[in-house]
């Protein structure tokens, strides 16, 4: 795997100028036991010193081996009056050295509960800035770890919009059961071992060198395949089975979806997960609860080629406005 490219690394309080450019600062997040995350904001959309800040406030939560680099996301969301924000989790993207650096792999933990703490410290640094409202946007990974999160910490989020959220393992019943027996023995003897890999067809196909339109660093969001451990994904597994058991989430959740899933369509259907998984558990999730399709969206829907990408980012803010 390529080195991890040279990012600003902001002193924990102090905002620097982002990877991004001059639109977007990051400032560093410690966490306990020396861990660190990200969290990067849209300068636009949040107020200088001794502004009046936004009432709502929008915290972006990628997936995995994943990071923030959607400034377009960031100026729509700016566009509807909105502060925006995002956190790379603890190994990911600007956050990756600090675990790495600590012997850590990157993009990965033993256990995906400590993500809370990410979270924890994101949520905190936003409502400090005076945001009445605060919605966190979830994707994939992201989509499974923010309601967790929000079910066991009441009142920290008052909304919740998950993109393609990974609730299901996106295999056949019993592959997922023969899968569960294996991580469960080899997350305990053996956490780093290597029991399946990301495929890397859907990254490559998003990149503007293959057949996409973006320009993210492929050292933060591989081209090629990317291994999975033992202990992290029965920790996803778990906190899969979690959602599964119903969360009663007492705020408003949206969750959006592709229209479709298959194997090698990857800009206009959902090739990493099923569509199907994430309709079937969303109402699990609370009682208030929307579902939205969205028609030829790729698995991360804000990377839709258009106009299914339109129609996710109206979708979205639309129901954002629409909060109570």
């Amino acid at each position: 795997m390529p080195d991890a490219p040279a990012a600003p690394r902001p002193d924990a309080g102090a905002w620097r100028e982002d990877v991004l450019g001059p639109d977007f600062q990051a400032r560093t997040l410690p966490l306990p036991r020396g861990a660190e995350a990200v969290l990067v904001r849209h300068v636009p959309s949040t107020p200088g010193e001794g502004g009046t800040p936004a009432r709502t406030a929008v915290l972006y939560v990628h997936g995995f081996a994943d990071y923030f680099f959607h400034p377009h996301l960031a100026a729509a969301v700016a566009g509807r009056g909105l502060a925006f924000y995002a956190v790379d989790l603890r190994g990911h993207g600007r956050a990756w050295d600090a675990q790495v650096t600590a012997g850590g792999d990157p993009n990965q933990v033993r256990d995906i509960a400590v993500y809370a703490q990410d979270l924890d410290a994101a949520a905190a640094a936003v409502r400090a800035v005076g945001h009445e409202r605060l919605v966190v946007l979830g994707h994939s990974t992201g989509g499974l770890v923010a309601p967790l999160w929000a079910a066991a910490r009441p009142g920290r989020a008052d909304a919740l919009a998950l993109n393609s959220p990974w609730v299901q393992l996106n295999k056949p019943g019993p592959v997922r059961l023969a899968a569960t027996a294996l991580v469960e023995a080899l997350g305990v003897v053996a956490p780093r071992a290597v029991v399946n890999h990301l495929d890397d067809g859907y990254a490559r196909a998003l990149h503007r060198t293959h057949d996409g339109e973006w320009d993210f660093d492929p050292a933060w969001k591989p081209h090629e395949p990317f291994p999975v451990r033992a202990a992290w994904l029965r920790s996803v597994l778990r906190a899969q089975r979690r959602l599964a058991r119903g969360l009663a989430l007492d705020i408003p959740v949206l969750v959006l979806t592709s229209d479709r899933s298959t194997a090698d369509q990857h800009l206009t259907t959902d090739t990493v997960l099923d569509v199907a998984h994430m309709r079937a558990r969303a109402r699990r999730l609370g009682d208030d609860v929307t579902v939205r399709t969205v028609a030829g969206g790729t698995h991360d829907l804000a990377l839709s080629p258009r106009p299914a990408r339109d129609a996710y980012l109206t979708a979205v803010l639309d129901w954002i406005e629409a909060l109570p």
